[in-house]
Order: structure tokens, then C-alpha cells, then sequence
């Protein structure tokens, strides 16, 4: 690459910065001419170029560039050393590369109409409202709960199967987006991360691959949380960038899905949410609903947060800032705990069924 076309790559980052910031100031453009126009056109190029593999090309990727840079660098730092200028030059190109390819192939998602005014949805609720979309979830709940444990004690096992995962999840979006056609999905690329192990002690469940749109589940996911976790993933794929949102969409997937195990994954995700929000704003109220509960549904919460506390360690809190941080810088104003803003999308769900 000539000196030029460096200085050029390099800083052409401002631009570029500055072009999304605007974007950001547009949601109504972006999401028109991106999210719905051009978006589905890239991210169904990627996910059927790569669909098909039977394994995740996005972390050979990232583990390939990770162990090339470090090469790399060990082997021409006294070089970086002597040439400071070209050395800034370079790293500022491949960011700036980087910067493109992130929000041309996904990331100008982050900057979309939000998805309540697409529902039609208000996600301002009250705690009575909170209160009685509780106690209807926990009705659902113990519903599909005892259809399939047959006992109200017992935890429902959720057989370990990611292929057949796979292909319910893709008919839970296909029965939705009959009731909302943004939800279609075609060319599925579902992926167990090769990375599995790496993500737990990270704490993470999942994660989308922007570069080429594979949705990555974590292989140590507790399998009852394993359905609501791949159709979260594939809402990223969709274009719904937003954590809030993307819950939101693998919630409601979950539960139109005619397969009753999806349907138990989604209600006890929706649950878990609702409760934990209730307990901060009504804790008598809470413990009243509790009782309300199958043991066994409860039970299975325990034993999640007891499978995952196995992972716990002191670099954990580190990983989940630093993520917090990059959703803040991309529009998600309260970092990872935008997550606890999906309970204001399902309380309003609920309500406008009522």
C-alpha cells in the first residue's frame, strides 16, 4: 500500500466517525434506507455464504487475527520503535478499516427506529401494570411448565439438542413474522462458538459475529436457557442491534413457537425479568407472586445461577465494563444494563393484547 492510499485509509476514521454520529441524529432515514433496505440484502449474503459450514468461520477469524498480530508484533516491534510515524499511520488504517466494515456489514443497526414504535408498543408502565403482566406470565408459566414436567415440584429438562434448536428456533420467527413480517428470517447460519469456554468466564450467553452474521451460542449455556439465548442471537442477525430489543424478539419468537419447550424457555426468561424488576419496586408484592410459582420453575432458576456461578471469576466484571462501554458509545445509553429494558416492552406487549 502506498504512503498515500495509507494517509488516506487512515484518516478517513474521521469522516466516517463524524457520518454516523449524524446517522445517529436520523433513525427514521436509517431505518428506511438501511435496516430495511439495504441491511437484509448484506446480512442474508453473509448468513448463506456461511450458513452452511458446519462450524463458527467468525471466531477461526478472530482467533487467526489475534495470533497474526501478536506474531507480528513480536517479531517487528523494534521496527515499530524506529518508525513511530508509519507505526500510528498503520494501526490508524486498520481501525478505520475495521470502522467501515463493522457499520456497513451491522452496525448502523444500533441507530434504527426504535422497535416499541414499530410495535406500536409503550414501553412506560406503572407498577400495577408491572404487577399484573406478572402475574399472567407466571399463569403461562405454570402452564407449559407442568404440560411438561408433569409435576409442579420437577424441573423440566429441556433435551440437549442444538440442530434440532436450530431448526425450531427458525419456525418460531416464521410463525411471528406471519403477525409481523419485519421478523422473517431465511438463510439460517446458527453456530455453538468455538470460543464457548473463553465467553463463559467472560459471561456471556451468546454473541453475533459482524462480519459474518453467524449467531454464536455458547455451548455451556444452561440448555433451558439455551432456546431463548439462539433466538436472541438471530434478532441480532435480523438487524435489531439493541440488547433490550433483541430480548424483546427472542421472547416473543419463543413463545409463538409451537414447540413447547421454546415456549417455557421464553416465558421463564420473561419472568425472571419481571420478578427481578418487581423486587426493586414492590419487594412485598414480589414475595406474595413468588409463592404463586411452581417449586420446580423455581428450582430451575436456582440451578441456572448455580451453573453459571461456576464460571465466576475476578476478570469477569472486567469484560462485562468494558462491553457496557462499547453499547454506550453505540447508542445504548445505559450500557449492558439496557438489558433490564425489555421488561418495559413486555409489559406493554401484554397490555396491548389485553
Amino acid at each position: 500500500m502506498s504512503k498515500t492510499l495509507r494517509l488516506f485509509t487512515a484518516f478517513s476514521v474521521v469522516p466516517q466517525i463524524l457520518f454516523v454520529n449524524m446517522l445517529a441524529k436520523h433513525p427514521d432515514f436509517v431505518e428506511q434506507y438501511y435496516s430495511s433496505a439495504l441491511y437484509p440484502k448484506i446480512s442474508s449474503t453473509l448468513r448463506l455464504l456461511y450458513g452452511w459450514v458446519p462450524f463458527s468461520i467468525g471466531d477461526l477469524l478472530y482467533v487467526t487475527a489475534l495470533g497474526y498480530g501478536l506474531w507480528w508484533f513480536f517479531r517487528h516491534w523494534k521496527k515499530l520503535l524506529k518508525r513511530p510515524k508509519k507505526t500510528v499511520v498503520d494501526l490508524l488504517s486498520i481501525v478505520s478499516l475495521l470502522y467501515f466494515v463493522f457499520h456497513m456489514f451491522w452496525g448502523v443497526n444500533y441507530y434504527r427506529l426504535p422497535l416499541h414504535k414499530k410495535q406500536n408498543i409503550n414501553p412506560i408502565y406503572t407498577t400495577e401494570q408491572l404487577i399484573q403482566t406478572t402475574k399472567k406470565i407466571i399463569a403461562l408459566t405454570n402452564v407449559v411448565h407442568l404440560e411438561l414436567a408433569k409435576d409442579s415440584s420437577a424441573i423440566v429438562t429441556i433435551p440437549n439438542d442444538f440442530d434440532v434448536f436450530k431448526k425450531l428456533s427458525v419456525k418460531g420467527y416464521q410463525n411471528s413474522a406471519k403477525i409481523y413480517p419485519y421478523l422473517g428470517y431465511k438463510n439460517p447460519s446458527q453456530k455453538l462458538s468455538l470460543l464457548s469456554t473463553p465467553l463463559a468466564y467472560m459471561g456471556f450467553s451468546g454473541y453475533l459475529n459482524p462480519l459474518t452474521n453467524e449467531a454464536q451460542v455458547n455451548s455451556h449455556n444452561p440448555v433451558n436457557s439455551m432456546p431463548m439465548t439462539l433466538a436472541h442471537e438471530q434478532a441480532h442477525q435480523i438487524g435489531y442491534a439493541a440488547e433490550n430489543e433483541a430480548n424483546f424478539i427472542g421472547f416473543l419468537t419463543c413463545i409463538n413457537n409451537n414447540d413447547r419447550y421454546f415456549r417455557y424457555s421464553g416465558f421463564t426468561f420473561a419472568l425472571r425479568y419481571c420478578l427481578n424488576e418487581l423486587y426493586g419496586r414492590n419487594p412485598e408484592v414480589f414475595k406474595t407472586l413468588k409463592t404463586q410459582i411452581n417449586p420446580g420453575i423455581l428450582d430451575d432458576f436456582k440451578a441456572r445461577q448455580a451453573h453459571w456461578a461456576q464460571y465466576n471469576n475476578p476478570l469477569e466484571p472486567l469484560f462485562k465494563r468494558f462491553y457496557s462501554g462499547y453499547l454506550k458509545v453505540n447508542a445504548q445509553e445505559h450500557g449492558i444494563e439496557s438489558y433490564s429494558y425489555v421488561v418495559g416492552l413486555i409489559v406493554g406487549y401484554f397490555e396491548k393484547q389485553s
